[in-house]
């Protein structure tokens, strides 16, 4: 049934499909295309999803430093008021002189809260004066302390916050202070007054962030003394980072962000910062890369795994595609020559002659050249297989067969077998003189073959040799060519067998 449909095929058509099939390892190449398409979308997702992991983090650290800005910038703006209050009533006379007046005026507006420490006056020379708590000061010095130190080193500074510090008036206690200074009516240094804030404010505004396991927390002064950092560390506190390049960073812009290692630990972190107005302080809040990125490369594993694992598979059902389609190809290539050739001498047979025949007609009337023709018939062959049987008429045809097969002599000559023991043998660019010495080859070479036929006159198996020449033009069919070697077959026959006889030569 395959035979029968392809023999239905037009040789051009057949030609034309066979240009259009896949290469040997085109389904290979596709699939292995398909993988890396696959696998380029996949790697450009998960890229997408990289950055979108950096830009949530990014925005969810610049909103807890906006938050916690506003937040420390709130109280302390109340904090700093109190400061100016006490200020603004040391200059009303008689302030100093009643213990009532002093907690009236001095200290009736004292922020209060669970981490406000005690206010304290601190004259030039660093002695308490006055303090929030007592209508008695408590007396000492604290000239030795920077928050004192630094107003009366700059006159330039009103108001500071300091490192954190041991109280000396709450022991056992750490304390940020929180100074303005006090000027004279010549603009002379008078002292300070400061409130001490417990640091345990800072623990409690940073307890509730979720900044993940290596995320970090800071409050750093404008000249690199980190105040404060969560995680919590005493070694960290007081150290000065004002060298580092990671600080200059930090005061280029009142905000931004930017991923550096940290000066402290040398973790990378995602940081963003901004500086609190009116302060001396910036506010720092940074996430590890490594935890930004930890959900991701767990995500990024997973899919990348599946991708790898679906890619192989594709891959590997590819090469069997690929092997299946070169094996049924095969088997279509085997198919279509089985389709045009004759199963017994192996031959072309009468359709592949035909297209054959026509190609080479078409071909010589557009160059125009000429086309012989020989029709080849074994004489009496009816009566050699009456004689001799069927097995023997079969080798008889394959023997001839080969005998014409080796008088062909140039590529572009063709021979096939038309029918039962009758043979045409294409003759392209070949005249009439041409085509009668290859006929006399073929039927000397035949005769020589010395297959016993008694049935024949001559005793052996013979052939008859009709040949034509033609030089095709628009006006003719490759019909007639086929008609005018049959009649010249005839002639051959009626001359009395065994010969080459020529006509219709044009």
């Amino acid at each position: 049934m395959i035979i029968e449909k392809l023999a239905g095929i037009p040789r051009a058509l057949r030609a034309r499909v066979r240009g259009l099939r896949m290469p040997r390892h085109g389904v290979v190449y596709a699939g292995c295309g398909v993988v890396l398409a696959m696998l380029g979308l996949c790697g450009y997702s998960l890229y997408q999803s990289r950055e979108d992991a950096i830009a949530r983090a990014l925005d969810s650290s610049r909103d807890v430093a906006t938050i916690t800005e506003r937040d420390i910038a709130r109280n302390f703006e109340l904090y700093a008021l109190s400061l100016q209050a006490v200020a603004d009533g040391l200059a009303r006379p008689g302030v100093l002189d009643s213990p009532r007046l002093r907690r009236e005026i001095l200290f009736d507006r004292a922020a209060t809260g669970q981490y406000v420490g005690t206010m304290v006056v601190i004259d030039a020379a660093g002695n308490v004066v006055l303090d929030s708590e007592n209508d008695v000061t408590r007396g000492g010095n604290l000239a030795d302390r920077p928050y004192f130190q630094i107003h009366r080193d700059d006159p330039s500074v009103e108001l500071d916050v300091s490192a954190p510090y041991d109280s000396r008036l709450r022991p056992g206690s750490r304390s940020i202070a929180l100074s303005r200074r006090l000027s004279r009516h010549d603009g002379s240094f008078a002292g300070i007054v400061a409130l001490g804030i417990d640091e345990g404010y800072f623990t409690s505004l940073f307890a509730d962030l979720r900044l993940g396991q290596h995320g970090s927390v800071s409050v750093i002064r404008t000249d690199g003394t980190v105040i404060v950092r969560r995680p919590d560390d005493r070694h960290v506190t007081g150290r000065d980072i004002s060298k580092t390049g990671f600080f200059q960073k930090l005061l280029a812009k009142d905000e931004g962000s930017f991923s550096a290692n940290s000066p402290l630990d040398g973790v990378e972190r995602l940081y963003s910062f901004r500086r609190i107005p009116q302060l001396p302080l910036i506010v720092l809040v940074a996430e590890s890369t490594a935890d930004i990125y930890a959900s991701w490369w767990e995500r990024a594993l997973m899919i990348g795994s599946l991708m790898l694992i679906f890619g192989i598979g594709v891959v590997v059902l590819s090469v069997w595609l690929a092997a299946e389609l070169r094996r049924r190809q095969r088997v279509e290539l085997e198919l279509e020559r089985l389709a045009g050739t004759d199963g017994l001498t192996a031959l072309p047979n009468r359709r592949a002659l035909c297209e054959t025949l026509d190609r080479e007609w078409l071909r010589a009337r557009r160059t125009g050249s000429v086309l012989s023709l020989l029709f080849v018939d074994i004489d009496h062959f009816k009566a050699y297989n009456d004689t001799y049987g069927h097995q023997a008429g079969d080798a008889a045809l394959i023997e001839v067969a080969r005998c014409i097969r080796r008088a062909i002599l140039r590529p572009g000559d063709c021979v096939g077998r038309y029918g039962g023991e009758e043979f045409i043998v294409v003759l392209p660019d070949t005249d009439a003189a041409g085509a009668a010495v290859v006929g006399e080859n073929i039927r000397a070479a035949i005769g020589e073959l010395g297959i016993a036929h008694v049935g024949c006159e001559f005793g052996r198996v013979t052939v008859s040799i009709g040949a034509t020449t033609w030089r095709p033009d628009l006006e003719t069919d490759v019909s007639v060519v086929i008609r005018a070697a049959d009649e010249a077959l005839y002639s051959a026959k009626a001359g009395g067998r065994n010969m080459v006889a020529q006509m219709g030569v044009g």
